[in-house]
C-alpha cells in the first residue's frame, strides 16, 4: 500500500504542468506565459515601465488581465483627468456665484429612499420633514437606513443641497444652505407614475407648512401621454399654479429610438433637465452632450428647457455599506507609503479579493492595481464618487432655482423658467432638440433674478 501511494504521488508531480516565474510580477504560474512582444504597442508602453524584471519578455495571464484593465481606464478617463487631477465640485464648473447659497429656500426632493447624510444634518440640521408614501402600508424605512433604495434620494438631495460636510466644504452643492423636504416615493426597482404622482400630492398639502418652493423629481413615468389626459402632469400644472418650480430630469433614453420624454418631464410648465458632458473641465470648447432623451415630446413641446452636467457629477456614498468599505480602504492605499500597502492590504483583508490576492505583487503593479480599483468604481475618496444620469444634472438646476429665490423671493415659477431659459448658453454643433436652450448659467441666473421684478 505504501508503494502504491508513493507512486501515485510521483505520477501527479509529472502531470503537473511546469511553474514558471513570471516576469512581470515574479509570481509562480502554471500554464503559458504570453510573449510581450507580440502584444498591440499601447499595451506594452504600461507593462515594461512596470515589470519587476528590466528585460521581461513574457507576461501571465493575471498580470495581462490587470494591464488590460488598466488601459482601459486610460482611454476612458485620461481627457477627464488630464487638466484637473480631481473630479471638479460642482460650484466651480457652474461658476456660481458664492454670495447665494439658497439660505431661506425650501427644495422637496422625491426619490426612492434617503439617507440623513452629514452634509445635510451637520453641523445643522436642514432636514425639515420625512415622509415615505407606504408609511400606511407599515412601511419602517428611516432616514437612518442604509439599504439600496437610499442610494439614489441621498445622491440627489447632496448634490443639490449638501454642505461638503465630510470633504471640508469642497464637495458642497450650490445650494448649500437651503432646507430640505424628503419624500419617499420608492422602494426596489421601477417608480410608478402613480408614486411619483402621490408624493407630489403630498408635497402640495404640506407646502405652506414647510415653505416648499422647489420640488426636485429625479424619476420618470409609465409611458408617452398627453398633459391633457395624464394625471401626474395635471399635478404639475396643479403645483405650478401654487407656486412651486418643478424640476423634472429629461431620463437617460437619448440613444434610444424614439428617445421619448415622459412625464412629469413632459408636462409643459415642469422645467425638463438634460445632461451636458463637460469632460471635467471649465473649457466650454469640451462641452458635449450626454445621452439624455429629448424632444418634441407627443404635444410637440421642446423637452429638455436647460440642460447641466450629467456625468463626472460628485456625489456621496452611503455610510456603512460594501461600497463605502471598498472606497476606504481604496483610497487609504491611494494615499499611503509604499511601505505600508502591504499591512493595510492585510489589515482589510475580505474586503476586495483583487487587493487580498495581489499583495505580494511589485509596489508598482500594487500601485497600478489601485488607480484601476479607483477608477472602476468611480472613487474620489472614501466618502464621495462620481455618478452619471439626469438624475444629476436635475438637483444642480434646482439649487441654482434656490440661489435665484434667495436673491429675489417674489419670483412665479413662470419667471424662473424664462431666466433660466434666457440666460442659457447655447452648445455650438448641437441640435437644439437635444439642448434646449443650453447650459444653464448659474450666476446669470442669479443676477437676472436679482434685477427682476415681481410677476403678477
Amino acid at each position: 500500500m505504501r508503494l502504491e501511494v508513493e507512486i501515485s504521488d510521483e505520477a501527479t508531480l509529472l502531470a503537473e504542468p511546469e511553474r514558471k516565474a513570471c516576469p512581470v510580477c515574479e509570481r509562480f504560474v502554471q500554464g503559458e506565459l504570453y510573449s510581450i512582444a507580440t502584444l498591440p504597442e499601447s499595451l506594452q508602453s504600461i507593462i515594461l515601465p512596470n515589470a519587476a524584471t528590466p528585460d521581461a519578455d513574457e507576461i501571465c495571464s493575471r498580470c495581462l488581465e490587470l494591464f488590460n484593465r488598466a488601459q482601459r481606464q486610460i482611454e476612458s478617463h485620461a481627457a477627464i483627468f488630464e487638466q484637473n487631477h480631481f473630479v471638479l465640485p460642482t460650484p466651480l464648473r457652474m461658476d456660481a456665484d458664492d454670495r447665494f447659497r439658497g439660505r431661506g429656500v425650501t427644495i422637496a426632493f422625491l426619490d426612492s429612499g434617503f439617507y440623513a447624510h452629514p452634509d445635510l444634518t451637520t453641523p445643522a440640521n436642514r432636514i425639515l420633514a420625512y415622509h415615505s408614501i407606504f408609511a400606511a402600508d407599515g412601511d419602517l424605512t428611516s432616514l437612518e437606513t442604509n439599504d439600496v433604495a437610499s442610494w439614489h434620494g441621498m445622491m440627489t438631495s447632496v448634490v443639490a443641497t449638501g454642505n461638503g460636510e465630510l470633504a471640508d466644504g469642497f464637495y458642497r452643492g450650490i445650494a448649500s444652505e437651503a432646507n430640505v423636504v424628503l419624500v419617499k416615493i420608492g422602494r426596489t426597482g421601477r417608480i410608478s407614475e402613480d408614486q411619483i404622482q402621490k408624493g407630489l400630492e403630498w408635497v402640495l398639502d404640506h407646502t405652506a407648512e414647510h415653505k416648499i418652493r422647489i420640488v426636485n423629481i429625479s424619476a420618470g413615468g409609465d409611458f408617452e401621454e398627453s398633459y391633457l389626459t395624464n394625471p401626474l402632469s395635471q399635478t404639475v400644472e396643479q403645483c405650478t399654479r401654487a407656486g412651486i418650480t418643478v424640476v423634472c430630469a429629461v431620463g437617460n433614453a437619448g440613444h434610444v429610438p424614439g428617445h421619448p420624454v415622459l412625464p412629469p418631464a413632459s408636462a409643459p410648465s415642469s422645467i425638463a433637465v438634460g445632461g451636458l458632458d463637460d469632460q471635467n473641465s471649465l473649457d466650454r470648447a469640451r462641452r458635449g452632450m450626454y445621452r439624455s432623451s429629448y424632444g418634441p415630446t407627443i404635444d410637440g413641446l421642446q423637452k429638455p428647457e436647460v440642460i447641466a452636467p450629467g456625468i463626472w457629477v460628485a456625489a456621496p456614498i452611503l455610510p456603512h455599506t460594501p461600497t463605502a468599505e471598498e472606497a476606504e480602504i481604496y483610497s487609504k492605499l491611494n494615499e499611503a507609503d509604499d511601505k505600508e500597502l502591504r499591512e493595510l492590504i492585510e489589515a482589510g483583508s475580505g474586503i476586495d479579493k483583487d487587493l487580498d490576492e495581489a499583495s505580494s505583487l511589485p509596489i508598482p503593479l500594487l500601485r497600478q492595481l489601485i488607480t484601476i480599483k479607483m477608477r472602476e468604481g468611480n472613487v474620489i475618496n472614501q466618502d464621495y464618487k462620481y455618478v452619471d444620469g439626469t438624475s444629476f444634472a436635475a438637483p444642480i438646476v434646482s439649487s441654482i432655482v434656490a440661489c435665484m429665490l434667495e436673491a429675489n423671493p417674489h419670483l412665479s415659477p413662470a419667471q424662473i423658467k424664462r431666466i433660466l431659459i434666457d440666460t442659457a448658453e447655447r452648445v455650438p454643433d448641437v441640435e437644439v432638440e437635444r439642448q434646449g436652450w443650453g447650459v444653464v448659467s448659474a450666476r446669470r441666473a442669479v443676477e437676472r433674478a436679482l434685477n427682476s421684478g415681481r410677476v403678477g
